[in-house]
């Protein structure tokens, strides 16, 4: 599509729409609070534009959301508590903008989420102890921020996932031994942050994984036997870190 040009305020008055598709265009200026009045719908895709501005608060209004698209935008400022109050979400995608600040704790009530992108943006702080709660996620992707802190041991309980990756940010620590709890994991991308710490054997549970990347950290320790478990491993990258011993 070509649409050029601001969402106009009068968007607020379509309060019988259930689908805003306006994905993929060339659309400028910020996101109007107007659309918070459009209370039914299910469906809102803005992604793929050039929208400014901070995310509008009154998003939170849409309690029926299922489908929230608002990446690959110049969207700034926090994420807003409100984001909380969607409760009904299965798919968030932030990917891609310039938002910053820390990831509101309040993403922990969106217990219905299956595929959670917040990669590519300046987000800083720690990730939240309520991330356990989002234990329906399939898809995390957190890389591409300033998250620092250690990853909470209540990742353990995000059973369903197949993909998290937390790669290029600052994080720190020991990889925790609930990790090895995730084993529908396809895809783990931990590289380039600052992990300390022996590679846990848990990682050995995890039979599903294709790809394994924990390059550019500082583990110590040897390879851990457990590794060579993951028989479905297409790719294995450990470089950059301090490992010693032999290759078992």
């Amino acid at each position: 599509s070509g649409l050029t040009g601001e969402i106009p305020p009068e968007i607020g008055n379509l309060t019988n729409l259930t689908n805003l598709y306006l994905h993929n265009n060339q659309l400028i200026g910020s996101i109007p609070p107007e659309i918070g009045n459009l209370t039914n719908l299910t469906n809102l895709y803005l992604n793929n534009n050039e929208l400014r501005g901070s995310m509008a608060p009154e998003i939170g209004s849409l309690t029926g959301l299922n489908d929230l698209r608002l990446s690959n935008n110049q969207l700034t400022g926090l994420i807003p508590p409100e984001i909380g109050n969607l409760t009904n979400l299965s798919t968030l995608y932030l990917f891609s903008n310039q938002l910053r600040g820390s990831m509101p704790p309040d993403i922990g009530s969106l217990t219905g989420l299956n595929d959670l992108r917040l990669s590519n943006n300046q987000l800083t702080g720690s990730i939240p102890l309520e991330i356990g709660n989002l234990t329906n996620l399939s898809t995390l992707y957190l890389s591409n921020n300033q998250l620092t802190g250690e990853i909470p041991s209540e990742i353990g309980n995000l059973t369903n996932l197949t993909v998290l990756s937390s790669s290029s940010n600052e994080l720190t620590g020991e990889i925790p031994t609930e990790i090895g709890n995730l084993t529908n994991l396809i895809i783990l991308k931990l590289q380039n942050n600052q992990f300390t710490g022996e590679i846990p054997p848990e990682i050995g549970n995890l039979t599903n994984l294709t790809n394994l990347s924990l390059g550019g950290n500082q583990f110590t320790g040897s390879i851990p036997l457990e590794i060579f478990n993951l028989t479905n491993l297409e790719r294995l990258y450990l470089w950059g870190n301090q490992l010693s011993g032999e290759i078992p």
